[in-house]
């Protein structure tokens, strides 16, 4: 009963997995490369396609409220930015800064982060076990498995440990959250696209979706990113200025 709504939600990715990855395995685009938002938000409500508000059931509100107060007051803890442990998904995508996709090693596409230093592996020759068996080992950005839809990289991820949060305003997720990302480039291939369904039950009301875009920079390299040490400029991203101001006001207020 627990499994019983994440299962069938992964069963549809499986069965399209199996059918669309040969087909369109040799005729894969490409979508390598560097890229890079030109904005950014630390709430998840920025990026939420159709706009409004993220449909929390009263467990997910109650949570919600938990968390903004515990990062407030300090007794809870943003693991992702103290000590550099990933930062999961949906939040990943909400990066400011930059990304590489790499079509490798075989049988697998591979994303590397700056920040965070953080790589996540998304398996190209099989589908998602089932999440019973991905909650024997849950990992901080789950486990993915992804295959083509014409131009569109189709990625579903499950297997989730609860120790990230869904944004930087502390909106949570369960150990029963399951994505799912349609990725493509748009713009005539100088913006990549990537609009990710959330499948939680024990939080949200319905799923939602949440939209982002990233600009192509391969002239770009990536550089080191350690925590607590100064970092790439991101001053331009829209929003970051706004971002670090509410931090400081809430470091102050502690």
């Amino acid at each position: 009963m627990r499994f019983r709504a994440a299962r069938m939600a992964l069963a549809g990715g499986a069965v399209l997995a199996l059918a669309a990855g040969a087909a369109h395995a040799a005729a894969a685009p490409d979508i390598t490369g560097i890229w890079w938002a030109n904005s950014y938000s630390p709430s998840m409500k920025a990026y939420l396609v159709g706009g409004g508000d993220i449909p929390l059931n009263e467990a997910g509100k109650k949570k919600y409220a938990e968390n903004q107060a515990g990062l407030k007051d300090g007794s809870l803890m943003d693991r992702a930015r103290r000590y550099c442990t990933p930062d999961g998904l949906p939040r990943s995508l909400a990066t400011p800064y930059p990304f590489q996709i790499i079509d490798g090693p075989q049988g697998q596409m591979s994303w590397a982060y700056e920040q965070n230093a953080m790589i996540r592996g998304i398996s190209m020759v099989k589908p998602l076990d089932s999440l019973e068996t991905l909650s024997v080992l849950p990992f901080w950005n789950g486990h993915s498995a992804g295959h083509w839809e014409g131009d569109t990289l189709v990625v579903q991820s499950a297997g989730f440990n609860e120790s990230t949060l869904t944004d930087a305003t502390g909106l949570p997720h369960s150990d029963q959250l399951v994505t799912t990302e349609h990725i493509r480039k748009v713009n005539g291939g100088k913006q990549l696209e990537d609009v990710i369904t959330v499948h939680d039950p024990v939080y949200f009301t319905r799923d939602w979706q949440a939209r982002f875009a990233y600009d192509n920079h391969d002239g770009l390299r990536l550089t080191d990113y350690v925590c607590g040490e100064k970092h790439r400029d991101i001053s331009k991203i829209e929003g970051i200025n706004e971002a670090r101001a509410q931090n400081a006001a809430r470091a102050t207020a502690k």
